[in-house]
Formats: structure tokens, sequence, C-alpha cells
């Protein structure tokens, strides 16, 4: 029961995860972590907390990381449908800015690991998407931030037309990529 299969992305040290699933006609089992695996193919994770959000369709959630201590992220839609977005914020990186756009969802069983030095963000693309998300280090309440997820340096291109887009006010508060290079995360 360990079928994973693990691609490298070019923003170096993320993962895109096919994660074990066996379905037939009573439903599905999807397996979304097995800590030996996960070791073997290069991503040591040890799980801090876990949680679930439930977006309708068309909210923009992101682009979320700690300054310090950030946490490495593993994250998986078990219901709907979102368009996952990581971002490369880790200054010096030879991919520094860049960003991959990955959909995500019930059907396809895939996943993605977001190391320490990423921001991370979605787009739900159903009502009632759920994400779940697993966290390697812990929450850190005072350095959570992030960069807005129309920030031009970045340059995401959102498959949600603007007019439809749903953020919450924290979300539309959050900083530039010019100011956040004024006090980058500590990888």
């Amino acid at each position: 029961m360990s079928n994973f299969s693990f691609e490298a992305l070019p923003l170096a040290g993320a993962y895109l995860i096919h994660n074990f699933f066996a379905g037939d006609d009573r439903g599905g089992f999807t397996k979304t972590f097995e800590k030996q695996i996960y070791a073997q193919n290069g991503i040591p994770f040890t799980l801090n907390e876990s949680f679930v959000s439930v977006s309708a369709k068309n909210v923009i959630r992101g682009l979320h990381f700690q300054i310090h201590q950030p946490q490495a992220k593993l994250v998986s839609v078990p219901c709907g449908q979102v368009f996952d977005v990581l971002v490369d914020l880790r200054p010096g990186s030879s991919t520094f800015q860049q960003w991959q756009g990955f959909e995500l969802s019930a059907g396809n069983h895939l996943a993605l690991y977001i190391p320490r030095g990423f921001a991370h963000g979605f787009a739900s693309l159903q009502d009632g998407t759920v994400m779940l998300y697993q966290c390697d280090g812990a929450y850190d309440k005072e350095t959570d931030t992030g960069i807005r997820f129309d920030d031009p340096d970045i340059g995401i291109t959102w498959p949600v037309e603007e007019e439809k887009m749903i953020h919450s006010a924290r979300d539309l508060q959050l900083m530039s990529l010019q100011e956040y290079l004024k006090n980058p995360m500590r990888v």
C-alpha cells in the first residue's frame, strides 16, 4: 500500500506527489503521508500540526508564510478542486521569486510538498473545496504573514476572473514583495 511517486519540481526542494489511491465500486482510499517513504525520497517531514480549510468557489487564500521558523507544508485536496501555488522566497536561491501552480483535486489525488522558505496560496475552483494542510514546524503567530496574491513582481496568473475573486480582509492587507525583501524569511 505504499505506491507513492514523487516528482521533483524546478523550484528546488519542492515536490508534486502522486498519493497512493485505491478505488472500486464502493468508493476510494487515499493515503496522504507515510514518514518512511517520504524520507526515502529525500523529504524529511515531521508532522507538527494538521488543519483543514473549506472554501467557496473563487476564494483566493494566501500567499502565506512565517518570517521566523518557517514551516514546511504538505497540502492536498480531499474534496473539491484548487489551483495551488508556491513561490520561492529564499533570497539567494536560483529560483527566487519564481512561482508554480498546480491543480490539486479529490479526483487527481495529488499533493504538493512546499519546503521552508516558500509562500503558499490557492484559488478554490469549486464550492465546498476542502484543503488539508499538514505542517512541519511550530506555528508562530507573531510572524505569520504573507505577500499579496496579486503582487506584480511575482506575477501569478490566477484562473479566476478578478471581479469574481473573494479574499479575506487580512489577505488584502498583506505586504508586497518589495516590503518582504526588507525583512525576509530566515531559512
